[in-house]
């Protein structure tokens, strides 16, 4: 009975020492990341006498360095050595302790002799260079990596460690030709040396470095894909689309390939809006015919990069016939289907929008919708495209009972949120105001984005001008506006915003009138015309809901479209330092950067 009562009151007293040392450890490392060094000290040379323990060491080396208690410092790492002869850790730390003191020579000279002493021991080489990264000494892990790549006779160990290495010290050259020499003889690390360049590299000067050094590389090795494959990525960073587009050939041919990398660059192409090389790259495919696995796909895309090329710009009604041409080509192809559903809905839009086809559109549409095995989501958007085309031929309430339906069968979904929007807008369209703000009130929670955004924003439009008769007359002709863009007819619409400040002057629209005769100017390709509006909104309504987006719309065109990427470059630092809550200042404050030519803020 007695030993075991002593049993426990030396258990309870080893449970109490046990916590009396976690509440100091948890005091000390308090009083360390709070720079208070000196308390820090005490407790952590009080730990680690008792204990001996090594999480207590670095603390309490750091803490009399930072004191500046070299002596003190020089004889705690000399006892270390002492019990652990030939420790990195330690042996490095002596040489923190020459950098503290100054004596910078001694201590490049002592790690230097660590270098040089290496053994031929992979482990060993690894172990110091890591002891050196340890003790932010990152130019000596370097220098250990590469001397032990000497000492071992092999230029490949250790790649993965300097590359981390290259990559933390932003060191461009090295770690460009570090990569390049692991792409020899690992290939499958491209899409890892490609993610490490598009996060380090800022600008064309470092693309064209990177280019000169593979370029140097691939006459080493014409034969070696990698190199090849990161050319044309660069040439995409770089936006020389049409060298992308000749190397993916060239390497198509020479390999015999089925196409692959082509079609995948010609996703690329498209993504960055290169439509005339997007095309290029699909007819290449096309070309190869139908037994060719990427026949179908290259069909398919060529169609609607030949439509997004013709509707985003300037465009002939033959030009317009010939693509509708080829959808119904491609239907009569391969049938009308589930597979084949995109091309019915978009012929139907190209009818609709593009060549006043309306009855052709609503029957297309109509074929749709009769076709077996379509998914849900298909036919709601089947049936919310004919709603918009019922809209273009006059038939209100057919597309208000078309959304009706839709907005019904996807209640609190998507598609059921879009339809409610759709007929909101419809009312906004018939100059029907209250009602169509009542249900943009309720699409303000959409747990869409797009639709919320939308919403709220034509709330905005009709609250904001129903305050005085001769504002919600002008709201009437505004919305009529909206409805000729709606069916394309951008001239009508131009005529029709023109109008509002002749009969309605000093309306409460003036700045929503500019921003839509800008949007229609950029999507006739007119980009000059554009800069007039726009230029109206920065100098009228500075204060206003558009005067940030007339910025940056004003600079975007400057810089892309119209070639003067000085007035552009002032225009974005306005957004920095005008607008600095604007969702534009990221954006702007980079392309400001990359017109500057440098990387200062």
């Amino acid at each position: 009975m007695r030993k075991f009562i002593l049993l426990l009151l030396f258990l309870g007293s080893f449970g109490m020492a046990s916590a009396q040392q976690k509440a100091e450890e948890a005091l000390g490392m308090q009083y360390f990341q709070t720079g208070d060094f000196e308390k820090a000290l005490l407790i952590y040379q009080k730990l680690f006498n008792q204990s001996k323990n090594e999480s207590f060491y670095d603390p309490y080396f750091t803490s009399l360095l930072r004191l500046k208690k070299y002596d003190e410092a020089e004889q705690l790492v000399r006892g270390q050595l002492k019990s652990t002869p030939g420790n990195y850790m330690y042996q490095i730390d002596l040489g923190r302790v020459l950098r503290e003191r100054g004596q910078q020579e001694k201590a490049t000279e002592w790690y230097n002799s660590l270098i040089n002493e290496l053994p031929k021991d992979e482990y060993a080489i690894r172990n110091l260079a890591t002891s050196f990264y340890r003790a932010e000494a990152y130019d000596f892990a370097i220098k250990t990596l590469l001397k032990g790549r000497k000492t071992l006779n092999d230029d490949q160990v250790f790649a993965f460690d300097l590359l981390a290495l290259y990559k933390f010290r932003k060191d461009k050259p090295m770690l460009i030709q570090e990569y390049l020499s692991v792409l020899g003889t690992n290939p499958q690390i491209l899409p890892q040396a490609q993610n490490a360049f598009s996060n380090l590299f800022e600008d064309n000067a470092d693309y064209d470095q990177l280019k000169t050094s593979l370029l140097r590389r691939i006459q080493k090795d014409p034969q070696n894909l990698a190199y090849t494959e990161l050319l044309t990525w660069l040439y995409i960073q770089q936006k020389e689309f049409e060298m992308a587009l000749k190397q993916t050939f060239a390497l198509d041919h020479r390999l015999q390939n089925d196409g692959r990398q082509v079609y995948e660059l010609s996703r690329v192409l498209t993504a960055n809006k290169a439509y005339p090389q997007a095309i290029q790259a699909l007819d290449y495919l096309t070309a190869k015919g139908p037994e060719n696995r990427y026949y179908i796909p290259a069909k398919v895309d060529l169609l609607n990069v030949k439509t997004y090329l013709l509707t985003e710009g300037k465009f002939s009604r033959q030009q317009l016939l010939d693509l509708e041409q080829e959808y119904q080509s491609l239907l009569k192809e391969f049938g009308r289907n589930a597979g084949t559903v995109f091309a019915s809905r978009q012929l139907a839009n190209l009818q609709a929008f593009y060549l006043q086809k309306m009855a052709e559109a609503e029957s297309e549409l109509e074929k749709v919708l009769q076709l077996p095995n379509l998914s849900l989501v298909i036919i709601a958007e089947t049936k919310l495209e004919l709603g918009d085309i019922y809209i273009l031929n006059g038939e209100i309430w057919e597309a208000a009972l078309i959304y009706g339906q839709v907005e019904k069968q996807f209640a609190n979904e998507p598609a059921g949120q879009e339809a409610k929007f759709k007929n909101a807008r419809l009312s906004y369209f018939q100059g029907d105001f209250n009602w169509a703000k009542a249900q943009l009130d309720v699409l303000k929670a959409s747990t869409s984005q797009l639709i919320a955004n939308d919403a709220l924003n034509l709330r905005l439009l009709i609250s904001d001008n129903l305050q005085h008769e001769t504002d919600t007359n002008a709201l009437k002709l505004y919305a009529k506006a909206d409805m000729l863009l709606f069916k394309n007819q951008t001239e009508k619409a131009l005529n029709t915003l023109d109008s509002i400040n002749n009969l309605f002057p000093s309306n409460s629209l003036a700045d929503d009138i500019l921003m839509s005769k800008a949007r229609i100017f950029i999507g006739q390709a007119n980009f000059q015309a554009a800069t007039g509006p726009l230029q109206q909104i920065i100098e009228n309504h500075a204060y206003g809901l558009w005067a940030d987006d007339a910025l940056f719309m004003l600079a975007d065109l400057y810089e892309n479209k119209l070639n003067q990427p000085e007035k552009a470059k002032t225009l974005y630092q306005k957004i920095i330092t005008d607008f600095p809550g604007s969702l534009y200042v990221i954006e702007a404050r980079k392309r400001f950067r990359n017109l500057r030519g440098d990387n200062q803020g």
